[in-house]
């Protein structure tokens, strides 16, 4: 498969890019620093996420989209910005399938969260602001897209070796309370082509 990537060049993105040439896709992915992204076997499309012709050039012929993006300090918009660009591109190209990043402490309808997530949610929620607020607002436009999208909600991220295994739910909390970007990665990559978790948004973590 041809998998576009944004966020290629953050810790979990060039984790996921990685993932993706080991398993044989053909990877194209979005850069605004071109000689950032050295990877030989990885086509660069130089543009800023935010700009609809870089996100056009980078879905041209892709067959699915997987988005690690991280927004630079103080950028509180970058998700809900992105992903109406993002769907409208996607349409016009003809793709279907988006894996992207969330995160845990954002709520979904049906969640049966534990007690203790439901607080850590509730914190990041007041603490965390319009970042948090981002993700929230991110997955409401690809609640009403129509498109096979799933966003990933993993908990802390730590740069730990992986360990292979991922607890992973669509509304129910996963007992531990991180998980291996590398994991992480893997499980990105494994939903490109598994029809697992259409338009939802799993919970997961590190086993």
């Amino acid at each position: 498969m041809r998998v576009a990537v944004l966020g290629a060049t953050g810790a979990t993105g060039r984790l996921v890019v990685d993932e993706l040439v080991q398993r044989g896709h053909t990877v194209v992915a979005l850069t605004r620093t071109p000689g950032r992204g050295g990877r030989g076997a990885v086509s660069w499309v130089r543009g800023d996420a935010r700009d609809p012709a870089a996100l056009r050039a980078l879905l041209d012929g892709a067959d699915a989209v997987v988005s690690a993006l991280g927004p630079r300090r103080g950028d509180t918009t970058l998700h809900r910005d992105v992903a109406p660009l993002l769907v409208t591109a996607m349409r016009d190209a003809g793709v279907r399938r988006f894996v992207s990043v969330s995160g845990a402490g954002i709520d979904v309808p049906g969640d049966r969260k534990s007690r203790r997530d439901r607080l850590v949610s509730a914190l990041l929620q007041r603490l965390g602001g319009e970042a948090v607020r981002d993700k929230a607002l991110e997955r409401r436009v690809w609640a009403d897209s129509g498109l096979d999208w799933t966003l990933v909600r993993p908990p802390r991220l730590v740069d730990r070796p992986p360990t292979g295994q991922v607890e992973h739910s669509a509304h129910t909390s996963p007992r531990r309370t991180s998980i291996p970007r590398a994991d992480l990665a893997a499980f990105l990559a494994d939903l490109v082509t598994r029809p697992d978790y259409v338009q939802r948004a799993p919970l997961v973590a590190g086993r």
